[in-house]
């Protein structure tokens, strides 16, 4: 691509000292010799878990209604379409791509900048590799790293899960900027247009909450803000100018507008940039549920654990939530009942957890969800908003009560889920994969991809994964 400067282009963003150029700086020195090594490691478990994510989500039916919909008047292209064996343009191939790590709730999620990242940065550096004739692994690596590290702290200056309560898609507004760093960063972008590509993405930021109800689209957003963020950078690196200081301008910038009235902090932004590092706070699920039903999961499996709970003894069951957690995950649910809902709802999540013991891809099949077993324990469930948990550090607490028909009581508390508390280490998250892909993909084409994954940085060439990414894979159910 070429990276000829335009004639009275200013290599340093317009305010170097600012939040916006302070990080446009870090992004532009950025090297993978300054990411600790442990980061690094982290960092290629959530490439791979963002994977398994798109392998089993691209031939759900509606990753299927997407793809045959979008191809149907975008026209052709060369980039490639995971587990599909079809090409589009590099737009394309990125929302559909990110759709596909969206599509069945199993992918990460950073605690206090809710988003979930590889379904950003991944499908967005892809495209970019390929746009480019293919990057070395190591370029990549470092892209994603600086992908992961900006989403949660555009998503902190916002106060995270705040954007949940007000109804907003969290991670589909700030994950632009993740997609936007990540692939500026392997386009190889100036400080100064990488300051445009950021305010390029803050312009495009987008995601209502309500979507989690019953629509397709839910599933959607965060390919979007993939997309949204690759043309950030790619106009930016044509010369196409974005908004100037987008996070400090007082009249419609990104933390202005976004943040009316909640208070946004830009100091979040570049907050102990290049110290903390951010990568290794994104959690991966170990459930195939939306982050804020991971704590009434693990109660209720607590519990079963101590001794079984047969569905019949149940008279009632009691979760108390944070606001962020109740308005996100509660509301009284009705038959049909949409994959997408079953997924972000906690009553039905804790229904099948009861009856099947797990919370996992089979729990939230379509042909699951509409058996009578879990729609005659459904109404015995009710969750229950604590002001008390919105405090502080507890939006992720979690009291759960389960009152059985013989007058006992039993009941579990849950400080913060095990996602964030105990998060599955590098050894799991690669057992995760495993579990996800067996009968998605050969097993010989599933080992492949562990290897150029985990050893990234020694690759040549991205070329070889995508290889592996785009043939056709089966179908999760």
């Amino acid at each position: 691509m070429d990276q000829a400067q335009p004639a009275g282009h200013r290599p340093a963003p317009t305010d170097p000292e600012g939040p916006t150029g302070r990080l446009a700086e870090w992004l532009r020195q950025l090297t993978l010799d300054a990411v600790p090594g442990r980061v690094q490691e982290r960092a290629k478990h959530l490439i791979l878990d963002g994977i398994a994510c798109a392998l089993v989500g691209a031939q759900l039916p509606w990753s299927r209604v997407a793809v045959e919909t979008v191809l149907r008047f975008e026209g052709r292209g060369e980039r490639s379409i995971i587990g599909w064996g079809r090409t589009a343009s590099a737009p394309v191939a990125c929302l559909l791509n990110g759709t596909f790590i969206q599509g069945f709730e199993l992918d990460d999620f950073h605690p206090l900048g809710p988003l979930h990242s590889a379904s950003v940065v991944v499908p967005a550096l892809l495209a970019a590799a390929e746009e480019l004739g293919h990057v070395d692994g190591a370029a990549f690596l470092r892209a994603a790293i600086a992908g992961f590290e900006v989403g949660p702290r555009v998503g902190m200056a916002l106060h995270g899960s705040q954007m949940l309560s007000r109804g907003w898609h969290s991670g589909s507004v700030f994950g632009t900027h993740a997609a936007a760093a990540a692939s500026g960063v392997l386009l190889g972008l100036d400080a100064a247009r990488l300051e445009d590509a950021l305010g390029l993405a803050g312009t495009q930021s987008a995601g209502l909450m309500a979507a989690q109800f019953e629509a397709m689209c839910k599933r959607m957003h965060h390919g979007f803000a993939a997309r949204n963020g690759l043309y950030s950078a790619l106009l930016a690196a044509g010369g196409y100018t974005g908004i100037k200081r987008v996070f400090e301008r007082p009249y419609g910038g990104f933390l202005s507008v976004f943040g009316e009235g909640h208070a946004p902090d830009a100091g979040k932004i570049t907050e102990a940039l290049g110290e903390r590092w951010e990568t290794e706070r994104i959690a991966i699920k170990p459930y195939a549920a939306m982050g804020a039903l991971h704590a009434p999961l693990d109660a209720i499996f607590h519990l079963m654990r101590e001794r079984p709970i047969d569905s019949e003894e149940i008279a009632r069951v009691d979760i108390d939530l944070s606001h962020a957690a109740y308005h996100h995950g509660w509301w009284k649910l009705e038959r049909p009942l949409t994959p997408i809902a079953a997924q972000m709802n906690v009553a039905y999540a804790i229904a099948v957890a009861i009856l099947d013991g797990a919370a996992m891809v089979q729990q939230f099949a379509p042909q699951r969800i509409d058996r009578d077993d879990v729609w005659q324990l459904i109404p015995r469930i009710e969750a229950h908003h604590d002001a008390a948990f919105d405090k502080g550090g507890a939006a992720r607490h979690c009291r759960l009560t389960v009152r059985l028909k013989d007058g006992s009581t039993r009941q579990h508390f849950v400080e913060a889920p095990r996602t964030v508390a105990a998060p599955l280490g590098n050894l799991e998250v690669v057992e995760k994969y495993k579990t996800l892909t067996t009968g998605v993909i050969d097993a010989e084409r599933q080992e492949a991809i562990v290897d150029c994954v985990l050893r990234l940085e020694h690759l040549p060439s991205t070329a070889r994964l995508t290889e592996l990414l785009a043939p056709p894979a089966g179908s999760a159910f």
